[in-house]
């Protein structure tokens, strides 16, 4: 009888202790992976699948040098201190900028990287944060009207929006969306074509909160 408690007792503690291994692994599966730099900054080594963030909404008057301060203040990022890298390899907590083209190029063919530069290189490049948490937002302006639609966290469906790099008199609210809720299927445009640097506006969707999946901006 007492060589058969104690192999039972064997395997009891043999079975808890895979599934304390197992829970292990699970829960590390969930944690973003990164890495920490001399100086301390953090760096995501491996982008992962991560639930998308909030839309963040000033609704303050001010010049846009002033909405844009407010912004990355809300955010917690602080200026790229690179001149140029690719979103997942800059630090958390930073900010760059991004050429409209290149952001409508990156969002149309859903490439899973994002090329930054510290300085904008004209006036109508658009921002983009990259959150303590690795996951990114798109830093622009929007009409007054549209507001109540995005910042709701339980979306139903769909918001059709017009994304504009810089205030105008019909857009003078700024935000910040989640890339990973963007849906772009065009090029942004110029809103005045003969001028290279004049306000830029982009046609997208913000997504529903049903679906997550996208490999942008992790």
């Amino acid at each position: 009888m007492f060589p058969i408690a104690t192999h039972s007792s064997h395997t009891s503690r043999r079975w808890c202790s895979l599934a304390l291994f197992s829970l292990t692994c699970i829960s590390l599966s969930g944690i973003p992976h990164c890495l920490e730099t001399a100086s301390g900054e953090k760096l995501e080594a491996l982008p992962i699948q991560k639930a998308a963030p909030a839309a963040v909404v000033i609704e303050s008057a001010g010049s846009e040098g002033e909405l844009r301060r407010l912004m990355r203040l809300k955010n917690g990022v602080s200026e790229l201190q690179v001149s140029t890298g690719r979103f997942s390899e800059v630090p958390m907590g930073s900010y760059g900028f991004i050429a409209p083209s290149r952001l409508g190029l990156a969002l149309v063919m859903e490439s899973p990287d994002l090329v930054l530069e510290r300085a904008p290189s004209a006036a109508n490049d658009y921002e983009i944060h990259k959150l303590s948490d690795g996951s990114g937002l798109l830093v622009g302006f929007v009409r007054k009207e549209i507001v109540p639609e995005i910042i709701p966290n339980d979306r139903p469906k769909n918001v059709r929006i017009s994304f504009y790099s810089n205030p105008r008199q019909q857009a003078p609210i700024i935000v910040a969306l989640p890339i990973i809720k963007l849906m772009v299927d065009r090029i942004p445009v110029r809103i005045e074509p003969q001028k290279p640097d004049s306000a830029v506006m982009l046609e997208m969707d913000l997504k529903s909160t049903a679906n997550r999946k996208s490999p942008i901006g992790q």
